[in-house]
């Protein structure tokens, strides 16, 4: 996994970099092209868009999804390029209209993931569970349903009109606070009606995710309960239905300490994992210490690849911006007190787990946990949150975007001495032409 990999992590003012090592993988074979569409986003059979729903058109021949080549590496064999990903939230609240899905201020979320090297944003519309004893899914949140489609379907319009490909993640929001991987319907009857309900919401969205031309659908986000057991049989006629729904890549988003124990993968085109591994055991770890902690998790999730035989997809990464945030980094930012902000702990979190995965050619990339709809909407997220807007870790991970990947697949003639580093002012590399505008 460190093969080509250099990672330097150093502060100088207000900028840290994080340098690694492009490296040359072997030629695609042409059996596993990927389809050009140059007709509806997909096809000729796909369903009209729904009444007062935006016409979505494509700008220019995209690539129509397809199964995979076959194999952990099949990714970096595929053609798509290794996914730079943006996570981009909803406005949780009714009381800041205009500002969510679709709207002027998601463009502008957008335009500042495109300016950081991103080719991918991860979409989240909410399903309500009133708590984890699992009675169904309510397809309303913070807004009636239709309203929340007619707004994600102008958000992927605005993503594809920029050149940006689109996960769409469904989530499930949980009134009680409770983890959603904690749900538990109790005796077979409960878990049967809870299976319909949640296939309802799942497929409500793949037909969205069809209409607007999603690129990839996550099946389901941390259910532990369901998919780690033998109750996973259940979900597995689901996958087949939204097969029949939506054309395009599937993955579902494990949490990073149930990964190896999800037993649907097998249905699925890419393995998906929510990875908010810890990089260290103690507080105040040196970066060295960090990003061994970094080749450990890349090593771990390499192997989860080569066992199922799929290539890996980090549907989230994050750490908060504090203090020693690697050591728990699925704490929620809303619950803690007294908090230090400390951008460089942020940035050096980020450097440590992203190097070792630049090689990992069962590695498709990663979503970055997260930016918001509106991103001049501060009251989303305590400073000390997730987003790295505007921190020393944005410049780390335009860094990391601008840099080759092993799963971007084989380098192309003269590519070795174009672009490889990110042209960002406190940015420390070496391009071919700085002066070039």
């Amino acid at each position: 996994m460190s093969r080509g990999v250099r990672a330097l992590a150093g502060v100088a003012g207000a900028a840290l970099a994080v340098s690694a090592a492009a490296v040359c993988s072997p030629a695609r074979p042409a059996s596993a092209a990927p389809r050009v569409a140059t007709e509806a986003p997909w096809g000729a059979e796909a369903p009209p868009a729904s009444p007062g729903a935006p016409r979505i058109a494509p700008k220019a021949p995209r690539i129509a999804p397809e199964r995979l080549p076959y194999g952990a590496a099949g990714w970096a064999e595929s053609g798509w390029g290794g996914v730079r990903g943006v996570t981009i939230g909803p406005i949780e609240n009714l009381r800041h209209p205009g500002r969510g899905y679709g709207t002027a201020a998601s463009g502008r979320a957008m335009d500042e993931a495109v300016a950081m090297g991103a080719t991918w944003i991860s979409l989240t519309p909410f399903g309500r569970v009133w708590d984890a004893k699992g009675t169904g899914v309510d397809l309303v949140f913070e807004a009636p349903f239709e309203e929340n489609r007619r707004n994600v379907l102008a958000a992927i319009a605005q993503a594809h009109a920029r050149g940006l490909k689109v996960l769409l993640v469904p989530h499930l929001w949980v009134e009680s606070g409770e983890w959603r991987a904690q749900i538990d319907p109790g005796d077979d009857a409960g878990w049967a009606r809870w299976a319909e309900s949640y296939r309802r919401f799942l497929l409500t969205w793949a037909a969205v995710a069809r209409e607007g031309g999603a690129e990839m659908l996550s099946v389901g986000v941390e259910l532990r309960s369901w998919v780690t057991t033998p109750r996973a049989a259940s979900f597995l006629p689901i996958i087949e239905a939204v097969r029949r729904v939506y054309p395009g890549l599937l993955t579902y988003s494990a949490n990073w300490d149930d990964v190896e124990h999800t037993l649907i993968f097998d249905a699925l085109d890419l393995i998906g994992i929510n990875a908010f591994y810890p990089l260290a055991e103690r507080e105040g770890a040196s970066f060295e210490e960090l990003l061994r902690g970094g080749r450990r998790v890349a090593a771990g999730v390499d192997a989860v690849a080569r066992a199922w035989g799929k290539p890996v997809l980090l549907t989230e990464i994050g750490y908060t911006t504090r203090r020693d945030p690697a050591v728990r980094p699925w704490e929620w930012p809303d619950r803690m007190k007294d908090v230090v902000v400390d951008q460089r702990s942020q940035a050096e979190a980020y450097a440590a787990v992203i190097a070792p995965f630049l090689d990992a050619r069962t590695c498709a990339g990663f979503f970055v946990w997260r930016l918001y709809a509106d991103p001049d909407d501060v009251s989303q997220e305590a400073e000390w949150g997730f987003s790295p807007r505007g921190k020393l870790a944005e410049l780390v991970l335009r860094d990391a975007f601008s840099t080759r990947w092993a799963a971007d697949g084989p380098w192309l003639p003269g590519e070795v001495l174009g672009r490889h580093r990110a042209r960002t002012p406190g940015v420390f590399g070496w391009e071919l032409d700085p002066d070039e505008p």
